[in-house]
């Protein structure tokens, strides 16, 4: 696989796990998953992170491997590279890793004194990815082990911090964000 075909796939492998968190922000509100619980006299997560929106980040990026999982043929045909389709555990597996990733990051935030928005470099640009990856491969090895090479893992962690920035960024600037991190 070349390095642009490399690339590629790694993206579209990652779709799933890259949209859960933004669609949550989108749900918004909610029952707090700590339920208001204290630890050591911080919120265990605190108000950002709900039922609700783990629940419809989990469905959008759900849904959205089903929808990778219907034009990979067509889309994969017109730009010439071969794209992988995601099984049904996978599909589920990688927006709920994303979303407990993220649910990990604020519990480490909590317990490190940081408040909510507040930048965690490294953990706030890979904490979806860890657990993503963790949980498709908890479900399907095999096809994991096929899917995700030396390649695509590598593309990954370089890509990720970059659109996730950039992504950030943008947000900010269009006044979707209160910070640009």
């Amino acid at each position: 696989m070349g390095v642009l075909s490399t690339i590629v796939v790694a993206f579209w492998l990652m779709l799933p796990a890259y949209v859960p968190n933004n669609a949550a922000v989108l749900a918004g509100g909610g029952r707090p998953i700590d339920g208001g619980r204290m630890l050591g006299g911080s919120r265990l997560l605190g108000d950002g992170k709900s039922w609700r929106g783990t629940a419809v980040g989990t469905a959008v990026g759900a849904g959205l491997a089903f929808a990778l999982n219907a034009v990979s043929g067509e889309v994969g045909s017109a730009i010439g590279i071969a794209l992988p389709t995601f099984p049904v555990a996978v599909a589920i597996a990688l927006p709920l890793g994303a979303m407990c990733g993220d649910i990990a990051a604020s519990f480490l935030k909590r317990r490190t004194g940081r408040r909510r928005g507040a930048p965690f470099p490294v953990v706030d640009q890979l904490d979806f990815v860890v657990l993503a990856l963790a949980f498709a491969y908890v479900v399907a090895p095999g096809w994991f082990r096929d899917e995700y090479t030396l390649g695509v893992l590598a593309v990954i962690l370089v890509l990720t911090p970059i659109l996730h920035v950039g992504t950030n960024v943008l947000a900010y600037w269009f006044g979707f964000k209160d910070e640009p991190w």
